[in-house]
């Protein structure tokens, strides 16, 4: 099915006003993205373009880029989650509980959530088995942490016309590639129905860094401005922001503090919670009977 056959249009002013529990009117959604970049296939993006122009293998200088990120980053994004109390969602690769389990180990030890990110980092569309990818993915992250995944990410967020069915099969209940809604959706899958958590292309130091080529401040510009909108509406419906990081980029040393900054920031207001994928989910699934 193509996306418009799986749901139909809604302008979110026609629909009841959600509610978030408690007094809570807007949920800050972080998302760490921990990928296994394989040395024997062309990197997933480039930070230094090739001398040549044309991408060589073995790519020594853009895999050790991404590698600082899970030996130094990620431990600086650990810390200052950490410091505000808040839990985070991984959005892994399941090869990296082999490749770096000391990071993946001190996520789990943090009672953090383990969202599917297929096995290694590469577009879906490659894939030779999709459905053994997903299943291979999912089997391997329920094996370390002891408990299914129940989200998706696609790499890339890339998704073929059948993906959704094959994650509703391998018993997936909510995806982050379709970001078009403030609001968590559901979309009809031949397996039964699958929950859209808004997940951002707009709150990612992905293309904000690597893509726009930004300074470093614009994370913290872009992320307290979409706050305070999201802030001054949740008044009337509750409001969910996600921001998308990468230790290998947000988690380098002239960016950290922009990071903190935005997370003193959120907390510092009233009606401020900090969920998983997991915790939206149960929420959205409530608040809509």
């Amino acid at each position: 099915m193509k996306p418009r056959e799986r749901v139909a249009y809604s302008a979110i002013v026609d629909r009841p006003a959600l509610r978030l529990p408690d007094g809570a009117r807007l949920v800050v959604w972080p998302i760490i993205n921990l990928e296994e970049w394989e040395i024997e296939r062309p990197m997933a993006r480039q930070v230094l373009p090739a001398p040549t122009g044309v991408p060589l293998i073995p790519d020594v200088p853009n895999w050790s880029w991404h590698e600082y990120g899970m030996r130094v980053g990620v431990w600086r994004f650990l810390a200052a989650f950490d410091r505000i109390g808040a839990r985070g969602t991984l959005s892994i690769n399941a090869k990296v509980v082999e490749s770096y389990p000391r990071v993946a180990s001190a996520a789990k030890e943090r009672g953090w959530e383990f969202m599917g990110h297929s096995y290694v980092q590469g577009p879906i569309h490659k894939l030779e088995d999709q459905r053994a990818t997903i299943r291979q993915s999912l089997d391997l992250l329920q094996k370390f942490t002891g408990k299914r995944p129940v989200g998706w990410l696609g790499p890339g967020l890339t998704e073929t016309y059948e993906t959704p069915e094959l994650l509703a099969e391998a018993g997936v209940q909510y995806i982050g590639d379709w970001v078009y809604d403030d609001e968590p959706t559901e979309i009809a899958t031949a397996k039964g129905g699958l929950v859209t958590l808004p997940y951002t292309v707009e709150l990612n130091d992905i293309p904000m860094m690597i893509v726009q080529h930004h300074r470093a401040d614009e994370l913290l510009k872009r992320s307290t401005d979409q706050f305070d909108r999201l802030y001054l509406e949740s008044a009337e419906r509750a409001k969910i922001l996600s921001i998308a990081i990468h230790p290998y980029i947000t988690g380098a040393p002239h960016r950290i503090k922009y990071l903190e900054a935005f997370l003193d920031y959120a907390k510092g207001h009233p009606g401020v919670v900090f969920w998983t994928g997991e915790e939206i989910l149960d929420w959205y699934r409530k608040a809509r009977r």
